[in-house]
């Protein structure tokens, strides 16, 4: 019993390292934009997730504060939840994406579950906000290529993202803005969460976001880079 114990917490132990120290979206790039090639210094802020009751207000207060954009890739049971947050979200000018319903992994999902969880997530944000999603981020950001193509079908694109802050784990907002500074390129798409925390879409804290986006704004600014939606990345 002993050893079944210690083989769990190793077992436990190993993912949550390989989750901190790694970012698996490496592995699944291909057939995605996860960066716009561009001579121009633009970079695309983005918040999964939400809407939080909580969070996502507190992100948009400082959105506000430092006159930028940002993309919002939402889940559809939140959306539901919580539709004023969101309406505020297309209210500001933000983008609205889709992040799928239930932030299920989607690795072995078949092209009619794809579909089903995309276009009834597309449905709840549309009945909310009166927007039609066309941009997609799969949870975990596994998915099969068929399955890519199967989406790209439908008439969306699949959003990855070039830099992760992390921060779920919820590093120092000044850590996680001077690992960002230093990585960025021209064209990224940075990812960071609204909601939730390691083992949950809800509940945790994103303290840490909402303290990182008034220093990560101002220190790429001054390196030069201009902040925009994915949507207006992509369009150049």
């Amino acid at each position: 019993m002993l050893l079944i114990v210690l083989a769990v917490i190793v077992s436990v132990v190993i993912f949550a390292s390989f989750c901190v120290f790694f970012d698996q979206a490496v592995l699944t790039r291909s057939g995605t934009i996860y960066r716009v090639k561009t001579d121009k210094k633009m970079v695309a802020l983005t918040f999964d997730d939400g809407p939080s009751e909580v969070w996502t207000p507190l992100i948009l207060d400082e959105l506000k504060k430092a006159g930028i954009k940002a993309t919002f890739f939402m889940i559809g049971r939140h959306v539901k939840k919580y539709p004023e947050i969101a309406r505020r979200v297309v209210k500001e000018g933000h983008l609205i994406a889709n992040h799928g319903f239930a932030h299920c992994v989607m690795l072995y999902y078949q092209p009619p579950e794809i579909e089903e969880e995309i276009k009834y997530t597309e449905h709840i944000i549309k009945e909310v906000t009166g927007v039609t999603t066309k941009y997609f981020r799969p949870p975990k950001a596994w998915l099969r290529r068929e399955i890519k193509e199967h989406i790209k079908s439908l008439g969306y694109e699949v959003i990855l993202w070039s830099l992760n802050s992390k921060d779920w784990v919820n590093f120092n907002h000044k850590k996680i803005v001077r690992y960002l500074s230093r990585k960025v390129r021209n064209g990224d798409i940075l990812l960071f969460h609204d909601s939730g925390n390691v083992f949950s879409t809800e509940g945790g804290t994103r303290n840490q976001t909402v303290k990182s986006i008034t220093l990560l704004v101002k220190t790429l600014k001054e390196q030069g880079y201009e902040f925009v939606t994915v949507e207006e990345l992509i369009n150049g």
